[in-house]
């Protein structure tokens, strides 16, 4: 059996899920609403406030399947009552970060501002001007949405220059060290 796709995903209160005939899992909260199509050898149970994902057999792709939407689904849950947050750090002199309704404007370095327009369930908060904060739902659309925004400009090892996640270490390298 799958490691993760054994266990089984508590329902909180507040939160519907309903499984189609055609295997899409609707998942409806507090925050919003997300959907998953499943794998058709891939079966979703409801039992009580609990949901169940099985397999019909132990091939490998049965089994890759498992443990994946298991995850995929346990994340929708959590998405629809607590959500997603990325945090992203701007070191550098004159880096600063605004957030305007829909809108994040970057000023990193370049001769022009960048400017991100928020795609729907995603929103931008900038608690401080070096700080851009990146919320939503969707696990893989946060995430993805974060790292077009750290790809804007790479955290560089020799002066650390550039954005990074919150929790991210970087690798300083040493430098020139001159003539001998």
């Amino acid at each position: 059996m799958s490691r993760i796709g054994r266990h089984p995903i508590e329902i909180p209160a507040g939160v519907t899920v309903t499984v189609s005939d055609d295997n899409v899992v609707v998942v409806k909260g507090p925050k919003g609403q997300l959907e998953q199509a499943v794998n058709k050898n891939i079966s979703v149970s409801i039992d009580g406030g609990v949901l169940h994902v099985t397999r019909p057999n132990d091939e490998k792709e049965n089994r890759a399947m498992h443990g994946l939407y298991r995850a995929l689904i346990a994340n929708m849950v959590t998405g629809v009552t607590t959500g997603f947050k990325k945090v992203l750090n701007m070191v550098g002199t004159g880096y600063r970060a605004e957030a305007k309704g829909s809108t994040l404007t970057i000023n990193i370095g370049f001769s022009h501002p960048v400017v991100l327009e928020a795609p729907e369930n995603i929103t931008f908060t900038t608690p401080n001007p070096t700080t851009i904060e990146v919320s939503g739902i969707n696990k893989q659309q946060v995430g993805n949405i974060a790292a077009d925004i750290r790809a804007i400009r790479k955290p560089e090892p020799y002066l650390g220059k550039g954005i990074k996640y919150e929790d991210e270490v970087i690798r300083r390298k040493e430098g020139k060290t001159g003539k001998k």
